[in-house]
Order: C-alpha cells, then sequence, then structure tokens
C-alpha cells in the first residue's frame, strides 16, 4: 500500500500533469492514482541512461539526412541549388541499409549522411544507430488536408524557437512546468539510492529535466558547482566559511526559507558527493575532440556514468546541448562545422561506453527546435517542421530508419509551404520508445506523455531499442 508520502507526491504530480494540454482543453490522461503503478526502474539492479542532445536553434534536415536515392537526390538538388552537397561528395557517407525482417524488399530509399557525419557511419554500419525519418510536435496524426483546413488541433506556435523548444521537450509551449524527461525522472527516482542525480543538465536549464517531484541537477564540464565561500577559506578566515555555512544552512520557521535552505543544504551534499565520486572515476582511453564544448558536455555525461554505483543511482536522464543551428544565412559555410561538433561528441561518447561496458545500458538521441525549409533563401534555410534524428547506444536497433520517409517534393504531400515536413513521427511516439526502454510501463507512457493517446496502441512505439 502507498504511504503518505508517495500519494501527496504522485497527487502532485497529476495536478501539474493536468495543465499540459498543448490544445487548452481537458487532457486524455483519465487516470487516477491508483493506475499509476510503480516503474519498473524503482527495483531495477540494472542501469540505464537516456542521453538527450539538443541542437538549439532548429538543425537543417535536409543537409544532415541527405536524400541520395536518384530520384530523391535530384528533387533535393533543385530545390536548393545552392545549398546542395553534390551527389559525389555524398558517396562516401551514402548508408546501406540492413534488411529489415519486417520487410523483405528492403527499405525502398536511400540516404547518405553529411560528410562531415562521416564519424557517425561506423555506428550506423554496426548496426549502433538509427536514423528517425520526420520526426516533430504533433497532438494527433494529421494529414495535410487536415493541416490546411484546421480541421485539427496543431501544436501552438508552430515555427517558434522558444515555444517550440518547450513542445518538443514538453508538450506544451514557452512557460510549462515540466517536460518529459523530468517527469520519466519522477518515476525513477524513488528506485535511486540518491534522488539528486536522477536528472542531470550540463548545459544550463531546460524544462525537459523538470518533474513534479525530480529537480534537474545542473553541472558544468568541470564537475558540480562549488559554495566559492565554502570550497575554501571565506576572507582568507575558516570561521568567516563556517559562519556562512551555519547562516545558509541552520532550521528557519519560515516556509520559504526553511525551502530556501533545504535546497542550499541538497546543493552543499551533493557537491561534496560528486566531488568526491567524480575524483575517484577512471580516466578514459577514448580521446575527446578539443575545442569542443558538446564533447566536453558528454565527456562529464560519461565521468557521471562511469560512477553509477559511487552515486547510487538505477536511472538517469541527461540533457546536454550546442546551438548555432538558426542557419538563415551562412548555411554552407557553417552547418558542416556544426555536423563535425556534433559527430565528433556523439562518437567519442558512444566509444567510452563501450570502454566502460555499458554501451547496451545508455541510448543517446538528438532533438532540435525544428527542422528547416527544403527551399534555400539563397544563402540558408528558414524556421520549419519535422526533422530527420538520430539515436544512438548498443541497445539500438541499429542500420535501418524509423518512420516514414518523406516526399521530396515542392507542394508535395509532406510540404506545407517551401518544404517545411509536415511530421509523420510525434515526438510523442520517439519519447514513448525511449521511455519504454528505459522502464516505464505502456500504462505510465500514456500519463507521461499527453498526446499519445491519440495514437492507435500498435504504432505509439516505434521500435528503434
Amino acid at each position: 500500500m502507498m504511504d503518505k508520502t508517495m500519494n501527496v507526491s504522485r497527487r502532485a504530480f497529476l495536478q501539474k500533469a493536468a495543465s499540459l494540454s498543448v490544445a487548452g482543453v481537458a487532457t486524455p490522461w483519465a487516470v487516477n492514482l491508483a493506475a499509476l503503478s510503480e516503474a519498473s526502474a524503482a527495483t531495477a539492479t540494472d542501469y540505464k541512461a537516456i542521453v538527450c542532445v539538443f541542437l538549439y536553434g532548429g538543425n537543417d534536415y535536409a543537409n544532415t539526412l541527405v536524400p541520395y536515392d536518384t530520384s530523391g537526390y535530384n528533387a533535393y538538388a533543385a530545390l536548393r541549388p545552392s545549398l546542395a552537397f553534390t551527389r559525389d561528395a555524398l558517396t562516401p557517407t551514402a548508408l546501406k541499409v540492413a534488411t529489415d525482417p519486417r520487410d523483405s524488399a528492403g527499405f525502398p530509399h536511400q540516404y547518405a549522411l553529411a560528410p562531415n557525419l562521416a564519424p557517425l557511419l561506423p555506428l550506423f554500419d554496426a548496426g549502433k544507430l538509427a536514423p528517425v525519418l520526420n520526426v516533430g510536435t504533433l497532438i494527433q496524426p494529421t494529414t495535410k488536408a487536415q493541416y490546411q483546413a484546421k480541421s485539427v488541433k496543431l501544436p501552438p506556435k508552430l515555427f517558434s524557437h522558444n515555444d517550440q523548444q518547450s513542445v518538443w521537450q514538453s508538450s506544451a509551449p514557452e512557460g510549462a512546468r515540466s517536460g518529459w524527461g523530468g517527469r520519466m525522472g519522477d518515476l525513477f527516482q524513488s528506485g535511486n539510492g540518491n534522488a539528486t542525480f536522477t536528472c542531470v543538465n550540463v548545459t544550463g536549464n531546460a524544462v525537459f529535466l523538470s518533474g513534479a517531484t525530480s529537480v534537474q541537477y545542473q553541472v558544468t564540464t568541470s564537475g558540480s558547482i562549488p559554495f566559492s565561500g565554502l570550497q575554501s577559506n571565506l576572507f582568507g578566515s575558516s570561521a568567516c566559511s563556517a559562519a556562512l555555512r551555519t547562516l545558509i544552512t541552520q532550521n528557519r520557521s519560515h516556509l520559504m526559507e526553511a525551502e530556501y535552505t533545504r535546497v542550499t543544504q541538497r546543493a552543499i551534499d551533493a557537491n561534496v558527493t560528486l566531488s568526491a565520486a567524480l575524483a575517484s572515476a577512471p580516466a578514459f582511453q577514448t580521446v575527446y575532440p578539443t575545442k569542443n564544448s558538446l564533447g566536453d558536455q558528454l565527456k562529464m555525461v560519461a565521468k557521471m556514468i562511469a560512477t553509477a554505483d559511487t552515486l547510487k543511482v538505477k536511472r538517469q536522464v541527461y540533457f546536454v546541448g550546442i546551438g548555432g543551428f538558426d542557419t538563415h544565412d551562412g548555411l554552407v559555410s557553417n552547418h558542416p562545422v556544426l555536423m563535425k561538433t556534433v559527430a565528433d561528441a556523439m562518437a567519442a561518447f558512444y566509444n567510452t561506453t563501450v570502454e566502460l561496458g555499458v554501451a547496451n545500458q545508455v541510448t543517446t538521441f538528438t532533438a532540435s527546435d525544428f527542422g528547416r525549409t527544403l527551399s534555400g533563401n539563397n544563402d540558408g534555410s528558414d524556421h520549419g517542421w519535422g526533422s530527420m534524428h538520430f539515436v544512438m547506444g548498443g541497445a539500438v536497433n541499429g542500420q535501418r530508419f524509423y518512420g516514414t520517409p518523406p516526399v521530396v517534393a515542392a507542394n508535395g504531400p509532406d510540404d506545407v509551404g517551401q518544404g517545411r515536413l509536415l511530421p509523420t513521427t510525434s515526438v510523442d511516439q520517439y519519447a514513448a520508445t525511449l521511455g519504454k526502454w528505459l522502464g516505464v510501463s505502456d500504462s505510465d507512457l500514456l500519463m507521461l506523455l499527453p498526446n499519445l493517446v491519440n495514437y492507435n496502441a500498435s504504432v505509439r512505439t516505434l521500435g528503434f531499442v
């Protein structure tokens, strides 16, 4: 039987969850407290983590995963003549897809990675990387005719950076109070010996990791953020440091002061715990790229994963990010540099998980505000909607594609204007697949992801892990 504390926390979870409907109507989470089962992670004996790599600004999908079959490439090149790669430049990174046992004819389209994503090619060939096609924010399956007629509910404030970042991460526009990573953390933290390290952010605050009860723990690429006046003597005086510690941690009767004290003490304790754990972490043989901020973030994630036993965690959700993807101009010169940064960092991170023996227990995935227009504006591309993303890890069923390949055509069935893809795979399906692998039950997924109920049970998860 649930204790009182669990009842209260779950009641708070549901109350916050009820505010998440992006359509402004009652959510489909028609459940009560008894229906919210214990996540399997609560009693798990193994370790698993998911790592979100967020590409801020809206990644240009067409120059990331490029059509390579003859008709697809010709249409791509015709629609962005000043931005397209030559087909010869793509030949070394053309993807050779293994026959899908569910489709004896194999995959009917060909794609190539952007040339600077070449470090990810060995992972695809080894079955450890899978592209997911035309993913985007949706409330329900939507056709182009429905979009044009506005006959179905659509995500709010499409093509807006801040809002679409939030909808991707939380299923609600800017101002959302929780994200689906944090809501998963709500279920997992009771199974972690130290709940503080359930949701970890290495790039800065993001709604993705905010939950009803779980709190994102922010670190830098160097580790935890200490209180400078406690880390070393304040004004050169140990007495001053002791006085500061007493001042910021002593018991308070005022509700808000007491909460501030609790948070402060948690931060102090977490810094001590994490600093000690990282100090004993093994040195990696994997060489990380230099001058690569994303690589630095992922290296810190790897260090924390290496200390999971010391930190007493069984399930973790991580968030890292890199900006620069708002390529209205300079796409030809800037985007390849970004692709190399992402590929070098992700490849090094995967190799580290192999080195640590946890490759099958860590799944990394990309996300972004939105895709961009297929039609260029001469020097760049503009805000779009659906996009291509990658899932990486030892548990990934790779060397094949997931989702529906979009038709490459001006004003085609997947084009809502200028090559803005109408998504055929929803963020909720993408997230549900990751959540199920992590240990979230089917019933809990319907609570964590408010639009998932609008999809048939057979397609709620995609099978890439």
